[in-house]
């Protein structure tokens, strides 16, 4: 982009700014802090100039809107046309008051639909399960059967409205439930949208919600990519997450790496099952965490882009553009998140949800002040959803396609996220001797992302100990006195009701159409095939989700058996 002279003009120019001007005033007063670095500990300097993006290609590492490598956004003119989906996270108690607080978010200005499930859920356990007991309803929708799913799409046209429904484990048995419920609806299968994260790899990386092991339970996830590109075209079948490898403590480059690295596990499983990459891999999406340090989100959000349309193109040869186009949800930090002062929070999550906007993310989470304390009360969610309508309607950051680009600083730091990044991803797949899918796995069972994470996990809590890395309220300019705002409880009487709602649909069904369903799954999985038919019409039958997940117990063994744990 500058030629040598310019370079060495620009070089020469800012040694002399250095040492004349800079150093005469920092030996006056010093400077606030020894060393500067992100929230990932990624040090960053004082000025960036030309001479540090003299390698920079603009048409190869940058490009346009909407054109390879879509290091700038995947759509031409971003959020010019429509801005991004705010879909806020939610999702307590039954079936019925999620349904209440859907319908709110809705007509408070939402656009779409983000369900988060109880423990027993996400589990693949029953709410009359034993180990259900005191957890149902309390961090999440307790969904059983379909008659929950029924109660909670109740007046929500689901042809319409798009729907995220973040499980994991017994992801396949919701997305059969959701399929069912549109069928039984009259609704198209090709109307229905929407992502459902069932993400395991990452559950076996940092999340740690499983029940069989990584390997059948990397099955199940084809199983769904492949139902999905043959019956659901709008619905996204994975949302592969870094979201909750970054809560668990991983730096920028390690969530972004063990991300992507995920990512194509799943696209070479997919392609060894005999699909053309170009069937399946447009329905792909992925998920991202969007921490305090703005630029460094920014630029790793530019940097996945990237990476991902090299790789895609140049590893599995893939031919539609929509193959190589990374498409994202973005959360704000949980982790960032602190009981003290908890009214500080907005402004965290203002930064963050900015960090987003400006990195092209598709669609957003803004998480509430009071999550820290508790699930979000109404006024927290609505300040959350406010939040992202004034980022869209009043800052202008949303006017201007990737309005960072061409930052001295943010494409340095692109590029050394991307450099860094690919480093990780080359190491995985040297670990699985040229296969990224193998190496995954092989991570999985050496505990090398656990060391990874923990290692950087470790490094982040010593600095915030040390007083180096400044977290407001909690090391510094903290307050005596009980912040806590009014929270909201989930009562104990929700077990009640959502058990005598189970109760009810036992009563009700075909006891020997049940049979014959659990009998037809354990053959489908038996003989290897693909399951997804099979549990749709198994949920017809109103089979709850536990006697689903106890088959696949039964025929793959559990993770925790696998391991030697019982």
């Amino acid at each position: 982009m500058y030629d040598e002279d310019d370079l060495a003009s620009i070089r020469e120019a800012r040694d002399e700014w250095e040492s004349e001007t800079r150093d005469p005033f920092v030996e006056k007063g010093g400077e606030r802090k020894d060393r500067f670095a992100t929230v990932s500990n990624h040090e960053v300097g004082d000025l960036y100039t030309p001479a540090d993006v003299a390698d920079l290609d603009y048409e190869s590492d940058l490009g346009f809107p909407g054109e390879s490598p879509y290091t700038r956004g995947v759509y031409p003119t971003m959020f010019r046309g429509r801005t991004w989906t705010m879909r806020q996270f939610a999702g307590f108690g039954t079936a019925t008051e999620t349904n209440e607080r859907f319908h709110y978010l809705i007509e408070n200005g939402q656009t779409g639909l983000s369900t988060a499930f109880d423990m027993p859920s996400l589990m693949g356990k029953d709410s009359d399960d034993p180990l259900s007991d005191g957890e149902v309803g309390k961090e999440g929708v307790a969904v059983d059967t379909l008659r929950d799913m029924e109660v909670l799409f109740d007046g929500i046209d689901i042809g319409e409205v798009t729907t995220s429904f973040t499980i994991n484990p017994s992801a396949p048995v919701v997305f059969a439930m959701y399929v069912a419920l549109a069928d039984n609806r009259g609704v198209p299968r090709d109307r229905i949208g929407g992502t459902f994260q069932n993400d395991m790899l990452k559950e076996f990386i940092a999340q740690k919600e499983w029940v069989i092991p990584p390997e059948p339970s990397l099955k199940l996830v084809t199983d769904t990519v492949e139902f999905a590109a043959e019956e659901t075209p709008r619905i996204r079948p994975i949302s592969v997450s870094g979201y909750h490898i970054r809560e668990a403590g991983s730096t920028a480059v390690q969530e972004l790496a063990f991300t992507l690295a995920d990512g194509f596990a799943y696209v070479e499983d997919a392609v060894d099952r005999g699909l053309d990459v170009d069937e399946f891999a447009p329905q792909l999406s992925f998920f991202f965490n969007s921490h305090n340090s703005i630029f460094e989100e920014v630029a790793k959000f530019r940097a996945a882009r990237r990476i991902y349309h090299d790789v895609m193109s140049e590893w599995y040869d893939a031919g539609d553009e929509r193959s190589t186009q990374l498409k994202f949800h973005t959360q704000t930090a949980g982790q960032s998140l602190t009981a003290q002062q908890p009214l500080n929070n907005i402004v965290r999550v203002t930064i963050q949800a900015l960090a987003g906007v400006l990195g092209g993310t598709q669609s957003l989470h803004t998480n509430s002040f009071d999550e820290a304390l508790a699930l979000p009360s109404e006024e927290a969610v609505t300040v959350a959803l406010r939040t992202q309508q004034i980022i869209a309607e009043e800052s202008g950051a949303a006017d201007v396609i990737d309005p960072l680009g061409g930052s001295f600083f943010v494409e340095t730091l692109t590029d050394e996220i991307e450099a860094e990044a690919m480093a990780y991803i080359e190491e995985i797949r040297e670990m699985g001797d040229g296969s990224v899918r193998d190496g995954v796995l092989a991570g999985i069972d050496e505990g090398y992302y656990h060391r990874e994470i923990g290692e950087a996990s470790y490094e982040y809590q010593s600095r915030v100990e040390d007083g180096e890395e400044v977290v407001v309220g909690v090391n510094k300019y903290d307050t005596e006195g009980d912040t806590r705002p009014d929270l909201l409880h989930v009562e104990d009487e929700v077990q009640d009701r959502q058990l005598a709602r189970l109760e009810s649909v036992k009563d009700d069904r075909d006891d020997a159409a049940v049979e014959a369903a659990l009998s037809d799954l354990r053959e489908t999985v038996r003989d290897g095939d693909n399951v997804m038919p099979v549990l749709v019409d198994a949920v017809k039958e109103y089979v709850t989700m536990g006697e689903i997940m106890d088959v696949f117990a039964e025929e793959y063994g559990t993770y925790r058996e696998s391991i030697g744990v019982m």
